[in-house]
């Protein structure tokens, strides 16, 4: 309100002075001045009333509860069918975990039992840079729009509220990374004593690790976060590196830790991991108040846009909010210029996008790894499947131009280029990088360890290009798929009506790697994954875009009835 309006309203209530003359005169009392109507009032300064956090909490989730939309029965059989795959899948992962042990036990030398010892370390520091990263990119602690709208501005204490929200994250990731490190170690052939060592460490490191990233978020610092986030992900690196060495005979085993030496070093490892777990989850505990809304609603915003987008089973577009969350936190680049004419210009800036973004190349570099891993562990059957699917998922960064063309109509119909041409030439890039990487893992194809596979020199060589084949058109599969069309007829399901085309989203990009590879895992020529990636290729490349030719045959059609229209046309005399 400003001053002169608030000495309208002083002047207002103050009783009104008659002069002196008009006194004299008129003995009569003056009128008493009526205070005029307010139509504003100054809000007065109580106390606000103490609300108990307990309670409230209480009341918002009675308030979800007690509207429930499924009945007892569905309820009953929800679960029936989720105990039925429970069981199901475990009879099948029961199966695999007793062959891996049976096939472990004839595992006798000592490079075996080196990378026996060593995966399910690389698994516990894996997990580890996993977990940072997933608390770092959520917060760990986030609040919804809702939320933080109302229930984050009221006068409470936040650490009540908030409490329940940084425990989940921290036992979630606890859990997860323990049962992912003891699969592993299950498949490596570990005994009990160490399988449960290790389960224990990648459990509580995990834990910790969420705990410092929730006390790092209430103070806004993420630089120790980061630090800590790539020592975990070079030692992983380092790891398989000794992994695929020792294997190859470049390394002596001897060079590598007895095995009770690792095991007291996982011991203490664990120690510190509990030590860590009760230190950071006590701090953050306490720097919950500390935690701004703007930072709460910022990992809730991107919880609900991926919820969006897992409903599709869109995975490609999972990936483009977190691209888009990237871009928004660095703000701005330095533009560069262009170069090239036609194609060729968007050829060019491909390239210059490995130079200003090298991130992708994080992710490659790990890839190549892969094929000598499995040749290492006696993999070699499988080797293309997995090596394939590595790459794949490695030059999904690289494809971003196909991603943008495909998905945005309106920029590549501008473009005077055909869907072909502009696919054609956005996969350029890719592919010179898969095959780069197919010299680089030549080697693991050829057969390097001495249980590894045993190729020549000319069949190494073509099965590791087939596999580079496999994964870029694998990557290529991924970008392109169309997202679900909701307007053809639905398929029922137990979880209510679906497009047929969704339940394929989950497979997509692997099917190809599947399909290609499947002639060398059984054994076949590699000139059928050959002709197979040709038939692949064509169809992604978009020759046959039935969009395209139906606008061609439109285009084709009309220009017909014009020219029709002409030659009917009659001069009428002049007369």
């Amino acid at each position: 309100m400003s001053k002169k309006s608030r000495k309208l309203i002083r002047a207002a209530a103050v009783e009104p002075v008659a002069p002196a003359a008009q006194v004299a005169l008129d003995p009569e009392p003056a009128a008493e001045p009526v205070e005029p109507e307010r139509e504003f009032y100054f809000v007065p300064a109580f106390e606000p009333v103490e609300v108990d956090e307990k309670e409230l909490h209480d009341q918002i989730k009675q308030w979800r509860h007690g509207r429930a939309t499924r009945t007892l029965g569905q309820v009953l059989s929800d679960g029936y069918i989720a105990l039925f795959a429970v069981v199901l899948l475990g009879a099948m992962l029961g199966n695999v975990l007793v062959q891996a042990q049976s096939g472990a036990a004839a595992c006798t030398t000592t490079e075996c039992g080196v990378a026996r010892l060593m995966m399910p370390t690389a698994m516990v520091l894996a997990g580890y840079a996993l977990t940072l990263s997933a608390g770092r990119l959520f917060g760990p602690v986030l609040a919804s729009a809702a939320e933080g709208f109302w229930l984050m501005d009221a006068p409470l204490r936040r650490r009540r509220l908030l409490r329940a929200r940084l425990v989940l994250p921290v036992v979630l990731a606890g859990v997860l990374t323990a049962a992912l490190t003891a699969l592993v170690a299950a498949l490596s052939g570990m005994d009990a004593v160490g399988l449960g060592l290790w389960t224990a460490a990648a459990g509580a490191g995990s834990a910790a690790l969420m705990a410092l990233a929730g006390a790092e978020q209430a103070i806004e610092r993420t630089t120790g976060v980061r630090s800590v986030l790539w020592l975990f992900g070079i030692g992983t690196l380092a790891v398989l590196l000794l992994v695929v060495s020792i294997a190859a005979g470049w390394v002596p085993a001897s060079i590598a830790a007895s095995a009770e030496t690792v095991r007291w070093a996982v011991v203490g490892l664990l120690a510190a991991a509990v030590a860590g777990l009760v230190l950071w989850l006590s701090l953050a505990l306490r720097r919950l108040e500390r935690i701004r809304r703007a930072r709460l609603l910022s990992g809730g915003s991107l919880v609900a846009g991926m919820q969006g987008a897992m409903f599709a089973l869109d995975f490609g577009l999972i990936r483009d909010i977190l691209v888009e969350r990237e871009a928004a936190a660095r703000g701005h680049v330095r533009p560069v210029r262009g170069r090239g004419l036609g194609v060729w210009a968007l050829v060019w800036r491909d390239l210059q996008r490995l130079g200003r973004f090298p991130k992708p190349w994080i992710g490659l570099a790990v890839s190549l790894v892969v094929p000598y891993a499995a040749d290492a562990l006696r993999m070699s059957q499988l080797n293309p499947l997995v090596s394939g699917l590595a790459l794949f998922i490695a030059l999904v960064p690289f494809l971003g131009s196909l991603r943008v063309l495909t998905r945005s109509g309106g920029m590549a119909r501008s473009l005077p280029f055909k869907t072909s041409t502009l696919r054609s030439a956005a996969m350029l890039v890719p592919a010179g990088l898969a095959l780069l990487w197919a010299v680089l893992v030549t080697p693991a194809f050829i057969g390097i360890a001495q249980t590894g596979a045993d190729r020549s020199v000319v069949g190494g060589l073509t099965t590791a290009l087939v596999t580079g084949l496999a994964g870029v058109l694998g990557g290529v599969r991924w970008v392109t798929a169309k997202q679900p069309d909701f307007g053809v007829p639905m398929m029922a399901t137990p979880g209510g009506a679906m497009p047929p085309t969704l339940m394929f989203n989950l497979l997509r990009g692997i099917d190809v790697v599947a399909v290609v590879t499947a002639p060398l895992i059984m054994g076949a020529p590699a000139t059928w994954s050959l002709g197979i990636a040709l038939v692949v290729f064509v169809l992604l490349r978009g020759t046959f875009n039935m969009d395209e030719l139906k606008a061609e045959q439109e285009a084709l059609k009309r220009e017909q009835q014009t020219q029709a229209r002409e030659k009917i046309r009659v001069t009428r005399s002049t007369r």
